[in-house]
């Protein structure tokens, strides 16, 4: 028997298994032994979301974007109020966050958490200046608009899935 290997361009991995199949030990797989692969889904992403005009100017795409860039205090937040209908007085929301077992936010810093959503909304939202998320400090609640609240939930359902494309937390000790 004869075998040839040629050091210029057979690996290491290469010459080991053709001298190991020359003697009977471990044969190399054949293509046919190989497992099939399973086909690949498709990831969503934020192309999957619509760029229809939900409420004068917001689209799906545009409410993502803004969740993506806002930090992860603040995104869970706006998630809350989302989730609870679209209203949540200021009470509740420092009540639900002073104890929240993932993301506990100070009764005090919740404000100012939210200040990153007017300024996301700046660079990202619609150009005539509509927010996102209202604040009335004369009855003390926070609102979205319901024309909304079903297209956040979609974005947030994409980022859910794709927690890679969110905002994550600009240092260790900053969890707001």
């Amino acid at each position: 028997m004869q075998l040839t290997i040629n050091t210029q361009t057979d690996t290491y991995e290469q010459a080991i298994a053709a001298v190991q199949a020359a003697y009977g030990f471990n044969p190399a797989p054949t293509t046919g032994d190989w497992p099939k692969a399973p086909a690949l889904e498709p990831r969503p992403g934020p192309e999957d979301l619509s760029d229809d005009d939900l409420w004068e100017g917001w689209s799906e795409r545009m409410l993502f974007d803004t969740l993506a860039a806002l930090m992860p205090g603040a995104r869970t937040v706006l998630r809350h109020i989302a989730d609870v209908g679209g209203s949540a007085t200021y009470d509740d929301v420092q009540a639900h966050f002073a104890g929240h077992p993932e993301t506990p936010i100070p009764r005090n810093r919740i404000g100012g958490t939210l200040t990153s959503v007017r300024a996301v909304r700046r660079r990202i939202g619609p150009d005539n200046n509509n927010r996102l998320l209202e604040r009335d400090d004369r009855v003390r609640v926070y609102r979205i608009e319901p024309a909304l609240i079903e297209g956040l939930q979609r974005a947030f359902a994409l980022a859910d899935a794709r927690p890679d494309l969110m905002r994550q937390d600009a240092g260790a000790g900053d969890r707001f």
